[in-house]
């Protein structure tokens, strides 16, 4: 009886209410067509011919368990709750809200100067992104993203393709982990290093930079930049032939991914999908070249997509999208110019160091601008670009003060996650793990 107690003070305790997954018997047969197809916008008929047993199991013929949070290959707190029948898994309801940032409503207590220090810690395996994204967006409702130096913004898209190709190092790296491939994690953590290392020759940091900023980017390129990016270009290349080598030819990998978590092209765009996850599908979708900003419409690169939507072509995506990536900071190395790394307005721009050693205006101006900020038109806007996971959009509405009146960003990985009950269903519980680290979700991203 003492057990039985405790038991049930444990499950309290622990009760999610209605993100949890719920026994059969709990629901109808209307909620659980409502479970697969309802998001998809599809009848019940439509729902019912996606698959599954013919009939449903009863209570005792199933179960339901828990993966994660605290499973290393979630990829941070995310828990799901898998019904199982046998190894088959028959439904999976992702369980997020364990990390409890609240960057969205830290950010409109941040000044629009501030808010890069907050915004660069969401995905944080992609910084730069919401560091662009964060201040594309202010730069429109100040009117002045016409007027950004040509070198800012080619420094800003330097660095937002290096961070695609440490990303998706990364990825290589976590998903060969993850199927057992543990020199690939090595490998991968490897190549990533280089990257990260000149990051840090020009931001000072690793990650969490706050380098790209309203109004240009924080310090211009260090002295011998360009050596250190061709130094890169020339190091991964090999690289990336040996990981091929490693991984396409073995047998083992692809029986894992081949055929695994497959979702149709109708599936992902109706879960919003975007990234690799949606490109995968054979769905040719990608803001830098559909929606160009920057400079993208002047650079030549090709939009890789997949055939199959399984996770093996997500994972060749990927690879692929490192040899653009690099691809294009060739370009970009060709085509960067002289001049201003930030815009000379001093509505938005502090005084240069020396200035304020010599003049007292200079000194109130700076002080002004970091502890007061600038103040915003009142207005609302929606900016959206191609980050490594995906399509991250920054929605601000202004009242005409220093700090946002209302921030909310969409996150790449909190879209992805609602494919994992379709990729999942009706395959082995085994290849759970394989799934989610082909749609590489960064927690911090979702439960920002």
């Amino acid at each position: 009886m003492a057990a039985s107690t405790h038991y049930r003070e444990f499950v309290a305790g622990t009760d999610e209410g209605d993100q949890q997954l719920a026994e059969r018997s709990a629901g109808s047969a209307r909620e659980r067509l409502r479970e697969t197809g309802a998001v998809l916008r599809m009848s019940e008929a439509e729902a019912a011919a996606l698959g599954g047993p013919p009939e449903d199991p009863d209570d005792d013929q199933t179960m339901i368990i828990n993966m994660g949070p605290q499973h290393p290959s979630t990829h941070g707190v995310l828990r799901l709750m898998l019904e199982l029948q046998g190894e088959t898994v028959l439904r999976c309801k992702p369980i997020i809200g364990y990390l409890h940032t609240g960057m969205e409503k830290t950010g409109e207590q941040l000044t629009f100067l501030q808010g890069g220090t907050n915004v660069t810690r969401m995905d944080y395996l992609s910084p730069f992104a919401n560091e662009l994204v964060f201040s594309m967006a202010t730069e429109r409702l100040l009117g002045i993203d016409e007027a950004i130096p040509e070198r800012a913004t080619w420094i800003r898209m330097l660095m937002a393709e290096l961070n695609r190709m440490s990303s998706h190092l990364l990825f290589m790296a976590t998903n060969g982990m993850d199927l057992g491939a543990v020199s690939m994690m090595i490998y991968g953590w490897r190549e990533r290093e280089e990257v990260l290392r000149f990051f840090q020759q020009v931001t000072g940091l690793r990650m969490n930079h706050n380098y790209i900023r309203p109004g240009g980017v924080a310090a211009d390129l260090p002295a011998g930049w360009r050596d250190g990016v061709l130094r890169l270009l020339e190091l991964i290349p090999p690289r990336l032939d040996e990981y091929e080598t490693l991984l396409n030819g073995q047998p083992i990998y692809r029986d894992r991914l081949q055929g695994v978590g497959v979702i149709t092209p109708s599936e992902a765009v109706a879960l919003g999908a975007t990234g690799p996850i949606l490109r995968a599908t054979g769905v040719e979708w990608d803001l830098r070249r559909h929606m160009p900003y920057l400079h993208y419409d002047e650079l030549d690169f090709d939009v890789v997509v997949g055939t199959y939507g399984d996770a093996f072509d997500r994972y060749a995506i990927r690879l692929a999208e490192i040899r653009e990536s690099m691809r294009l900071v060739r370009q970009i190395l060709d085509r960067m110019p002289a001049g201003d790394y930030r815009i000379q307005d001093k509505k938005v721009t502090p005084p240069p160091r020396a200035r304020i050693d010599e003049s007292m205006e200079a000194l109130i101006h700076h002080f002004k601008l970091f502890t007061e900020g600038f103040k915003v038109p009142e207005g609302e806007v929606y900016v959206a670009i191609e980050s490594p996971r995906g399509e991250v959009g920054c929605y601000i509405a202004s009242d005409g003060g220093p700090k946002p009146y209302r921030m909310h960003v969409r996150a790449p990985s909190f879209a992805n996650i609602q494919c994992l009950p379709h990729m999942m269903r009706g395959g082995l519980v085994a290849d759970a793990v394989a799934v989610i680290s082909s749609v590489d979700p960064v927690l911090g991203d979702v439960d920002r």
